[in-house]
């Protein structure tokens, strides 16, 4: 599972969904029986605008409230980011053509200072590509990375400090998707691992598959474990699992549709379920969904519109994981390429690229829908959002 997705099975795990924001106890790591109060939030950006990097806020658990804790400045592009399972260290992909003299862009490795939330760069490496996408292995051993430009993933091993060696395996997707225009060659565009570690699962935008890998952990290298195929053109983009681990959901960038699938864990093979519109009936305009999240309950499953400009909300039921629609909700800003939903599963924080805000909603957690709180946070070209808890 991806790091985000380990931080939110923490929290279930030691308190309860119930209790939520102003119940959660600090982690049994630091042995302290404080209430949790605070998170930490790290923005990856585009830095071909007036952003400076990677940006840094501290969440109030009580209301989803921002205030600014830090700016890291100077990195390239770190579009999306990854926390490692015990949050000592964050990942940034730089999503570049060029970058430390070379072309194609990098992976850039942080330390995290758990009282300020500060990062300190540890070191980068170059990848054989344009990354759009990283996730940390459950081990925190390595860190995958999904090349949109030049169409492959690759795993980095991660040294005892949580810097990066070279890359220790490149799996080169080939091929073409359905349509000539976006999937004329291979688009990895994620790369998530199982709860186990075993498996790797990378969406591939240009060539209509889920790619699946089985990890080989000994010698940090991808071996081929066949793929999941969609429709012509949907396009997959983004992966998700339930936290049962029985269950997983993509969504589809080109034909705005998500798909939900059945996971067996022992062959690591994905079953389609149902593909499901994340559009409102009538809608005719430009479309391109961009990501997907579980609540962490396993109750509810959301979907960023960009153009439609919302999140789109379905039901998960629990016995089949099929899916239901519950609605949608506006985004109050354009082009929503990412949205995160905080560890506790009280808010949901949509990022909206193209006018420069994050916006938080109060996540109902009977019914999943989204109310929004009043508070717009400006942000440059906001990508990804990721949450650690704040001491």
């Amino acid at each position: 599972m991806s790091s985000n997705q380990f931080t939110r099975r923490e929290f279930v795990k030691a308190s309860g969904l119930a209790a939520l924001a102003r119940s959660i106890p600090v982690s049994a790591q630091t042995g302290s029986k404080r209430k949790l109060k605070e998170l930490l939030m790290y923005v990856g950006t585009y830095t071909k605008g007036r952003s400076e990097s990677i940006y840094i806020y501290r969440m109030n658990l009580a209301d989803g409230q921002l205030k600014p804790a830090a700016t890291i400045k100077g990195i390239s592009n770190p579009s999306f980011l990854a926390i490692d399972p015990k949050r000592r260290f964050l990942y940034a992909a730089n999503e570049s053509g060029e970058f430390a003299g070379k072309r194609g862009g990098g992976v850039t490795a942080f330390a995290i200072d758990r009282k300020t939330g500060d990062l300190r760069k540890l070191n980068e490496q170059n990848s054989p590509g344009v990354p759009c996408y990283v996730s940390v292995h459950p081990s925190g051993k390595f860190v995958l990375a999904a090349n949109y430009g030049g169409g492959n993933v690759v795993i980095y091993p991660v040294r005892a400090d949580g810097s990066l060696a070279e890359a220790s395996d490149v799996a080169q997707h080939k091929g073409a998707g359905g349509d000539p225009k976006r999937q004329s060659g291979p688009h990895a565009h994620s790369i998530v691992p199982d709860a186990a570690g075993r498996y790797a699962f990378a969406p591939d935008l240009g060539l209509d598959k889920v790619m699946i890998y089985r990890i080989d952990t000994k010698n940090g290298k991808f071996i081929p474990n066949g793929f999941a195929a969609t429709k012509p053109a949907a396009g997959p983009r983004h992966f998700d699992f339930h936290p049962s681990g029985k269950f997983a959901y993509v969504v589809n960038e080109l034909d705005s549709t998500m798909i939900a699938f059945a996971y067996d864990k022992t062959k690591g093979a994905l079953q389609e379920l149902q593909t499901i519109s994340t559009l409102p009936d009538g809608f005719s305009g430009t479309n391109y969904p961009a990501d997907v999240h579980v609540h962490p309950s396993g109750r509810f499953v959301y979907g960023s519109n960009r153009g439609h400009d919302s999140i789109v909300i379905f039901s998960i039921d629990q016995n089949t994981g099929k899916v239901a629609l519950v609605g949608h909700e506006s985004t109050q800003g354009k082009w929503p390429r990412n949205f995160g939903i905080d560890p506790t599963g009280a808010f949901l924080l949509a990022a909206n690229q193209n006018t420069d805000n994050v916006i938080t909603f109060r996540i109902d957690q009977q019914s999943g829908r989204l109310t929004a709180t009043g508070q717009t946070t400006e942000i440059p070209s906001p990508v990804c959002l990721k949450f650690i808890p704040a001491f």
